[in-house]
């Protein structure tokens, strides 16, 4: 029965969701298939509205299974959406996507916000800094106004068109949290249970480093749209990276795709502003320089070695959804508690991040 099974979801792995390049498999739509007798019945989970896009999973699966087994009869179910918003804790929120990786210091929180603030231009957004520990949302918000409870239930704080919530915000006397792993746990189910959230087309997660108790509790807990998985070039990182992609697998989250960081060094300019063209010279050899007729010049720089990001949405078989070049406005922004992609206009990382913005809406 098992290896029945297994041809099945392997032949399943053929049908890409409507409108993506991603197999449906992997998607995490499948929840169960249940073979008895010649029959056999698939429960799916699919969370849309789009009755096309039902028609066409549940069609291309029938086909696919017509072609190479002999079942006698082939049943679709989807699951109710409301079996699903009871995972969901009566949040009314639409997607919640948490940004993740094993590793540390490879920009986890940098990117999560920026890519909240950039979906607040068109969406309802709200960003849970989830780091028990170490939570750096209040200084790259600039904010540290405590929340407001009413009815048990804590206002998140309101800025740049986005809802942020962090134990930042409770902490204020700034002391390290010294906590064993029930009570971060506790802490995790309260940041959904008890803060009024309201409405929300998207909830941003940005999760500490590890496959630890809050992630554990957040894939127990709560229904999951998806994750983002971030990752730098470096071998050493990609090495970290692989077990938080794996941990999301294994519990049957579905990977949105992987975002590389610090992937290369941009150098733009003029050739007027340099005496000494030598200057420019020097990166032609190891380096693409783009000079255009008036002058303006482009360099990239590949400051670490390695290609992280390619190498793990290849082995995951999920979109590399951009890169983000090594731009020295990009933490200066978060020292100062301006979001990137509020205070800076036509740069690369501006267009990268619009465009990792729609890939994860679809858009």
């Amino acid at each position: 029965m098992n290896d029945i099974k297994t041809n099945i979801i392997e032949k399943l792995k053929s049908i890409n969701y409507p409108g993506f390049n991603r197999d449906i498999v992997s998607f995490g739509i499948i929840k169960d298939i249940l073979i008895k007798d010649n029959s056999v019945n698939f429960i799916l989970s699919v969370k849309t509205d789009n009755q096309e896009h039902k028609d066409i999973i549940r069609d291309k699966i029938k086909k696919v299974i017509d072609e190479d087994f002999n079942f006698n009869d082939i049943m679709i179910d989807f699951l109710d959406d409301s079996s699903l918003e009871k995972n969901r804790n009566s949040l009314n929120v639409e997607n919640i996507i948490a940004f993740a990786s094993c590793k540390g210091g490879v920009g986890k929180s940098t990117l999560s916000l920026n890519v909240a603030c950039e979906l607040a231009k068109k969406y309802k957004v709200g960003y849970l800094d989830l780091d028990i520990y170490g939570p750096s949302l209040p200084i790259m918000i600039g904010s540290n106004v405590q929340p407001n409870l009413e009815d048990n239930k804590l206002t998140p704080i309101e800025k740049f068109g986005v809802k942020f919530m962090s134990f930042g915000f409770l902490n204020n006397e700034n002391s390290p949290a010294i906590w064993r792993g029930p009570m971060v746990a506790r802490m995790t189910q309260q940041f959904f249970d008890n803060v009024d959230w309201g409405e929300l087309d998207y909830l941003i997660l940005d999760l500490p480093p590890g496959t630890g108790d809050i992630q554990l509790t957040l894939v127990q807990k709560i229904q999951l749209t998806g994750a983002v998985i971030i990752t730098t070039p470096q071998d050493l990182s990609l090495a970290d990276v692989k077990k938080g992609s794996d941990m999301f697998n294994k519990v049957n989250v579905p990977l949105i795709g992987v975002i590389e960081n610090m992937s290369q060094l941009c150098i733009a300019g003029n050739l007027k502003n340099y005496t000494d063209h030598n200057e420019i010279e020097l990166f032609l050899d190891k380096n693409k320089i783009d000079i255009k007729e008036n002058g303006d010049f482009k360099v990239i720089v590949d400051v670490f070695k390695g290609s992280g990001g390619e190498l793990e949405s290849n082995r995951l078989n999920v979109p590399l959804l951009g890169k983000i070049f090594i731009d020295p406005l990009l933490s200066e922004c978060s020292d100062k508690g301006t979001p990137y992609t509020l205070s800076v206009t036509d740069t690369e990382n501006i267009f990268e991040f619009e465009k990792i913005c729609k890939k994860i809406t679809n858009s």
